[in-house]
């Protein structure tokens, strides 16, 4: 059974998204919610922001990507929405959000693949998610994760929009 496969973080996230998708009519933002919640509980007394994020972010979105599917969610909206609470999460608790974006994103990447989705689709939702967070903090952090995610992600310059003016 995939449950087996979870961390306890993973599974922890699993149960959160799917009690969130259950109670709310807005998935996305349920997914959002739950997976942003998580990241900061889960660096809670780290020193280094990004590295907790980092150590953690694929167990999040393994468990959020399983809890989704389980009650019949949208695997790419899983993707995107999870990546964008972590990138927004890492960004409030402080974490430098062009790293958080490419683990978050790379995370997201390897999860996908492993729950079985088109790699260049889950690319495209993972980079479109981060996007969005960093473009959502400000210009700085929309630059910052715009060159991190072209210099660290394979195929991420590919499925990238230019930034909304």
């Amino acid at each position: 059974m995939a449950e087996n496969t979870l961390t306890a973080i993973g599974r922890v996230t699993k149960d959160a998204v799917i009690r969130a998708l259950k109670g709310t009519g807005e998935k996305a933002q349920a997914i959002v919610g739950a997976t942003a919640d998580l990241v900061k509980t889960n660096i809670e007394g780290v020193g280094d922001f990004t590295t907790g994020i980092e150590k953690r972010v694929e167990e999040i979105v393994s468990g959020a990507i399983e809890g989704a599917t389980e009650v019949g969610g949208d695997l790419f909206m899983t993707i995107k929405s999870t990546v964008y609470g972590i990138v927004k999460a890492g960004s409030d608790a402080g974490a430098d959000v062009a790293k958080t974006a490419v683990a978050a994103t790379d995370g997201a990447i390897r999860a996908g693949a492993k729950a079985g989705a088109d790699i260049s689709k889950a690319t495209k939702e993972a980079v479109a998610g981060a996007i969005e967070a960093g473009d959502e903090i400000g210009k700085q952090a929309s630059t910052a994760v715009r060159e991190a995610l072209t210099t660290s992600v394979k195929g991420a310059e590919d499925v990238m929009k230019p930034p909304n003016k």
